[in-house]
């Protein structure tokens, strides 16, 4: 009994069924929550850091941006400054160009001003003639105008005549053969040549197909000496007789064969041989005014051949015309003309010869000065 009894107490006590519990699942749910939290804490920042890099990089765009429009902006400053200064250096350049210029103008000016002090009415005088033989050289070999160039001649020589330098004797006896040579010269009056010219060829422009060559009429002559017979005579067989006579003469014509028959011409060839006409005497009327004896001459025989063959000598303004180019076919037109350079030569060089010699003592007046200033400063060291 005790032992079954102490066996009892030894056994663990039974649990009865409807006793047991259940398992916590409140753990696993926090867990979740925490990991949910977490989750959404994480997309959150994650959210958040690419908002961030977004605005990074559109602030990283636009700093580059405005890093290239600076850097446009500073090629550009960088250009126009390069273009400044090359446009001031040209400047700079152009005025120094202007300045240098100035003052070669003021220096020269300043010389010529010394120069011109220092001449004496003897020089201006000079001057004088040796402008006025400029003149009479230019008159002579490029407008061909004789008078002109006497006149330029005879000016100079009165000019060099009141000057007191005796070295002027070889230009004046020069200039003396010179003037002796154009005076010579036969002068050509090329405007009253020309206006004779133009004068004919206007005369040929009123030409009227009468003044062509045609055939002899020789009515009129016998009705005048029979009109002048019939004054004379009164009876009335001498009037029977004219009649008669005058009749004949108008169905009878006479022709001399013993000259060559011109022929007769028809209203165009009538324009056309005056307007030939007109075009050989305007053609020598050019060569009168350049000088040209050659293209002259050939002009006025054409157009008295063209006034021989085409145009009746018998017509009163014809033998004018005809007689009026016989006459300036004989004139010369370019007649040979002397050198007149050989006065100028001399008197260039005897200016040259007054220049030299005026500066000669000045600089031998700087040379003394000098030595005149040695001479003071040694004396000066000496005491």
């Amino acid at each position: 009994m005790t032992e079954s009894n102490d066996q009892n107490h030894q056994l663990p006590a039974t649990v009865s069924a409807n006793g047991e519990s259940r398992p916590r699942t409140w753990p696993l749910w926090l867990a979740c929550l925490i990991l949910l939290a977490g989750l959404i804490a994480i997309g959150l920042w994650s959210w958040q850091q690419w908002q961030a890099q977004q605005q990074i990089r559109q602030s990283l765009d636009h700093v580059t941006q405005m890093n290239n429009q600076l850097g446009q902006r500073l090629d550009q400053s960088s250009s126009s400054r390069a273009d400044r200064l090359e446009s001031l250096e040209t400047t700079l350049r152009e005025q120094q160009q202007t300045l240098s210029e100035q003052q070669r103008q003021i220096d020269h000016t300043a010389s010529e001003l010394l120069d011109a002090g220092n001449r004496t009415r003897t020089d201006w005088l000079l001057a004088e003639a040796e402008y006025l033989m400029r003149i009479a050289n230019q008159r002579l070999m490029i407008e061909k105008d004789i008078r002109g160039a006497l006149a330029a001649l005879k000016s100079a020589d009165d000019v060099l005549r009141e000057t007191d330098d005796i070295g002027v004797y070889p230009v004046r006896e020069q200039l003396a053969q010179e003037i002796l040579a154009l005076r010579s010269v036969t002068d050509v009056d090329r405007t009253g040549l020309y206006l004779q010219l133009e004068a004919a060829r206007e005369t040929v422009s009123q030409l009227s197909g009468q003044a062509m060559t045609e055939a002899p009429d020789f009515t009129g002559d016998e009705q005048d000496s029979g009109t002048a017979d019939t004054g004379e005579e009164s009876s009335a067989l001498s009037r029977a007789w004219e009649r008669t006579k005058s009749s004949l003469d108008n169905v009878v014509s006479i022709r001399r064969l013993d000259e060559p028959v011109k022929p007769l011409l028809s209203p165009d060839q009538s324009a056309w041989a005056r307007l030939n006409l007109q075009l050989m005497l305007e053609q020598a009327a050019l060569a009168v005014l350049r000088g040209h004896e050659n293209l002259y001459q050939q002009a006025l025989d054409k157009a008295l051949a063209s006034l021989d063959t085409w145009y009746d000598d018998s017509n009163s303004r014809i033998a004018a015309l005809n007689n009026t180019l016989t006459e300036l076919k004989d004139r010369d037109i370019n007649p040979e003309l002397p050198d007149i350079s050989r006065s100028l030569t001399l008197l260039k060089g005897r200016i040259a010869g007054r220049h030299a010699n005026n500066e000669a003592p000045m600089n031998g007046d700087s040379d003394d000065a000098g030595d005149s200033q040695d001479k003071s400063g040694s004396e000066g060291d000496a005491s």
